[in-house]
């Protein structure tokens, strides 16, 4: 039972999983810790900070880490199932139905709205990942500030930037 339950709640994940990995962390959040509760609030943030030091996408790792916490191997591996099949399923589909539709109003106004619906949840995810009271220190500012500034301007790889604030908390403290 407990295998279907963790299929069926990553299935729901990778169902309405639009546009990349922050937009679907409130589905993650939903279901692991608010309606199955596998997981706390405090270490759903802390998975999620381990989940983006490593490669791969995230859903994949909270899937993985939440299934193995679960039910072992055999969790991980119906979370991830769950995880995948969904947007393999509608990537098939889409792609027979968008080779032929896209140039359909319809279908690019869908699609175009659907990213603002996305960009707006990445803003709430990323302000619900920090601690409001000590955003306007001088050195969070400054690492929020040269973060944005390198994703931005340069071709620095995202995990160099990463590794940067986390060598510069340690130094900081």
């Amino acid at each position: 039972m407990i295998l279907f339950e963790l299929f069926w709640a990553f299935s729901k994940i990778g169902l309405f999983a639009f546009g990349g990995a922050y937009s679907f962390l409130p589905l993650i959040e939903a279901e692991v810790v608010q309606n199955h509760h596998w997981l706390g609030r405090p270490e759903f943030l802390e998975v999620l900070g381990i989940a983006r030091i490593f490669p791969g996408a995230i859903s994949i790792k909270f899937a993985t880490y939440t299934g193995y916490k679960v039910a072992g191997v055999p969790g991980a591996i119906a979370a991830n199932f769950g995880n995948l099949l969904p947007p393999v399923l509608f990537i098939v589909l889409a792609t027979l139905v968008y080779s032929k539709y896209k140039d359909v109003p319809f279908v690019k106004g869908s699609l175009g709205m659907i990213q603002y619906a996305v960009f707006a949840m990445i803003i709430a995810v990323a302000i619900q990942l920090v601690d409001k009271s000590q955003i306007f220190k001088l050195k969070y500012l400054f690492v929020i500030a040269a973060s944005f500034v390198l994703f931005v301007l340069t071709k620095l790889h995202r995990a160099f930037i990463i590794i940067g604030a986390g060598v510069l908390g340690a130094i900081l403290r």
